[in-house]
């Protein structure tokens, strides 16, 4: 299923979200939830998102339209779709860490070198 770059993150984003708050609730039956006016509070107080809530709001209706994410007594949550969606897009997150972290990490090439001045 194709998605936008927006939508992608909305639901990258959901996932990292639910991961870190459930993270303590492992081991017991009980999972935690949030609404969608919530959940657009949190993504514009990170900074980390340009858009403004009405733009959220339909990259969100998108996803429910597209069948990733329902509603269910008012709480946002996955759908069997939207998780498998949410897979793909952590395998490509994770090449994409994993590629910076090789990169940032001292690299020993088999050939040497080259520097110029620029």
């Amino acid at each position: 299923m194709k998605l936008s770059k927006p939508q992608s993150l909305i639901l990258f984003s959901l996932g990292q979200f639910y991961q870190s708050i459930n993270q303590v609730l492992n081991d017991k039956p009980l999972k935690l939830s949030t609404s969608k006016i919530a959940f657009i509070e949190l993504l514009l107080d990170s900074g980390m998102v340009s858009k403004q809530e009405r733009a959220l709001y339909k990259n969100i209706e998108g996803l429910e339209k597209k069948k990733l994410v329902e509603y269910h007594n008012r709480r946002i949550r996955f759908t069997e779709e939207g998780l498998k969606e949410l897979r793909k897009i952590n395998q490509d997150y994770k090449k994409f860490n994993d590629l910076k972290k090789y990169f940032h990490e001292e690299i020993r090439p088999k050939r040497g070198l080259q520097t110029t001045i620029d």
